[in-house]
């Protein structure tokens, strides 16, 4: 079973994604991140390689798409809050962006 992350584990692994861009949500354990492309195909393509690893760690983002930018909120709804599945998966993310 999938538990709330620790302060400890708060500290080592949420540290590097605010450096990358991700961010604390106001009001919710959660975080969130924009991320841009050059169009709407590139924005699209991007969802359906997190969507495959979503689907493959029962973890589902929030999000949405207008275009070229693609925004997320990453939390565990089991917990009520973020855990390492967040982590986990925000750092995919990332990787794919690239």
């Amino acid at each position: 079973m999938t538990e709330k992350l620790s302060d400890t584990a708060r500290k080592t692994t949420l540290e590097p994604l605010l450096e990358a861009g991700w961010e604390l949500d106001d009001g919710r354990d959660a975080i969130s991140k924009k991320y841009e492309f050059e169009n709407f195909v590139e924005a699209f393509g991007f969802m359906t390689k997190c969507a495959i690893w979503a689907e493959k760690w029962n973890h589902h983002p929030e999000w949405s798409n207008v275009y070229k930018t693609v925004n997320v909120t990453l939390t565990t709804h089991d917990v009520d809050g973020l855990s390492s599945l967040d982590v986990k998966l925000a750092r995919k993310m990332d990787g794919l962006a690239e």
